[in-house]
């Protein structure tokens, strides 16, 4: 993983016209040709850009931003925020005025120009616009968000997110204007003495792009990044800016989350303390800044200093903050997108589950279906056995009347007289007979019924058979 040093860029703005009325002197200018600046007498520093007084916006976001749009395309993250006291001109260098637009508007242009040209790559783009006041994260797309919702937190691969702040997804470049305006109408600022219009606030204005493309080997791949452009708010002397009450208050938060971005940067400059603590969690604005300052980002520093001689200490003081910042190494990668990173092997395995889950639904219904025809086929059979057994019940029964009448008929011969002696005989052995088969039905039936004859025998063995056959089939 290559190491990329955070890119450090000055921009002197002109003098003021009141301080042009009280004859201020200029005590820094760039020296020609070269990317070096001279503040005082002899005091010399070199950074990656220099843009003077008659640089335009044009010049620092094409030496500047441009590269980091490209990067942003390609998949890397990207920061780029504004440093220097109240009144330098960070606020017009990121966001402009109408007729000279900044940077942020001319990278949302670009942006939605350069996804236009890119027919095979399907686009996400989402953004949010959150400040820092007083310690407090602040939504500025959705105001009715409580501030204790919004919290900083580290994903699973290290990266710092904010979550709980509203992101808004965008179709084009007038649509992401429109939240940036109504979201900068709400931001905290106010008139000091060195500013009519001084943020009292920092303000991370973040574009969020994912990116769905056709890899070299036919898969899909998903790759996501950031832009984060940062408007920190000025350094302040209370002397100079006269603030008093809830300016003074919001004078020592700015500069003291200020003092831990310089803490941090310091530390993260200085090779004997590399692997010593870097003080992220002194600040909420060092936390947000944690991937862009020694992180997985291409972070450009663009630090704004006044040429006056009245701030002539703190113009020096930037300096020197942005002189340690060229140390800073960043290690900037690709972001594939974690929850895409298997989507191939993922979507081949839910088609296996999906065939897996048909193929036992068949077996089911075709098992349901087999159990359905053996029940039909049974039932059938029940039915057919009930039959039979109705059929050979009748026949019983007509069995029985007749053996009844018989027997009957046979006591009332018995009583009759003329009967020889051979038919008496007779009689008495066919009584006897009737009378031995009646004991024997009823030690079988266990009944008084009536006495049966001997060849319906048969018939009630039959009946008793079929029973037992009809019970096995019902159950």
């Amino acid at each position: 993983m290559d190491e990329i040093p955070v890119k450090v860029a000055v921009r002197i703005r002109p003098l003021l016209s009141k301080e042009i009325l009280h004859n201020h002197q200029v005590c820094v200018r760039p020296v020609p040709n070269t990317q070096q600046i001279i503040i005082g007498k002899d005091r010399v520093f070199t950074f990656d850009h220099v843009f003077g007084k008659s640089s335009t916006q044009d010049d620092v976001y094409s030496s500047c931003i441009k590269p980091l749009l490209v990067s942003l395309i390609e998949g890397y993250n990207a920061t780029v925020f504004a440093y220097g006291q109240t009144g330098s001109g960070k606020t017009y260098t990121i966001g402009g005025a109408e007729e000279e637009k900044g940077i942020i508007p001319r990278a949302i242009q670009e942006l939605f120009q350069a996804i236009s040209e890119n027919h095979n790559i399907d686009f996400t783009v989402k953004v949010s616009y959150i400040e820092v006041y007083k310690e407090d994260l602040r939504d500025l797309l959705e105001l009715e968000t409580n501030v204790k919702d919004i919290h900083i937190r580290e994903d699973e691969k290290g990266n710092t997110v904010i979550v709980g702040a509203k992101e808004c997804q965008v179709e084009s470049a007038d649509e992401v204007m429109s939240l940036l305006e109504a979201g900068s109408a709400v931001r905290h600022t106010s008139t000091t003495q060195m500013n009519e219009r001084s943020s009292r606030s920092h303000a991370i204005f973040t574009m969020s792009i994912l990116q769905q493309r056709d890899a070299n080997n036919g898969a899909t791949e998903m790759i996501s990044s950031k832009f984060h452009f940062v408007d920190l708010a000025g350094s302040e002397r209370v002397t100079k800016t006269g603030n008093t009450g809830e300016r003074f208050k919001e004078s020592i938060q700015i500069n003291s989350g200020l003092l831990a971005l310089g803490n941090v940067i310091s530390a993260l400059a200085d090779p004997k303390r590399k692997s010593a603590h870097v003080p992220y969690r002194d600040a909420k604005i060092t936390r947000i800044l944690k991937d862009s300052l020694g992180g997985n980002a291409n972070t450009v520093m663009i630090t704004c200093i006044s040429p006056s001689t009245s701030d002539f200490d703190e113009s020096l003081n930037s300096l020197k903050y942005s002189n340690r910042a060229k140390n800073i190494k960043n290690k900037p990668i690709v972001n594939y997108n974690p929850d895409w990173d298997r989507i191939d092997e993922m979507e081949l395995e839910i088609k296996a589950l999906r065939e897996a889950l048909h193929n036992q639904q068949s077996s089911r219904v075709s098992r349901t279906s087999q159990v359905s025809q053996d029940w039909s086929q049974e039932k059938n059979k029940m039915q057919a056995l009930e039959e039979q057994l109705a059929q050979y019940q009748l026949e019983c029964f007509n069995h029985r009347h007749c053996t009844e009448e018989a027997l009957e008929l046979l006591y009332e011969l018995k009583d009759l007289s003329g009967l020889t002696k051979s038919q008496k005989n007779r009689l008495q052995s066919w009584l006897a007979v009737a009378e031995e088969l009646r004991s024997d039905v009823k030690a079988v039936s266990g009944t008084d019924s009536a006495v049966s004859v001997g060849r319906e025998e048969p018939h009630h063995i039959t009946i008793l058979q079929l029973k037992r056959e009809l019970k096995k089939c019902q159950v």
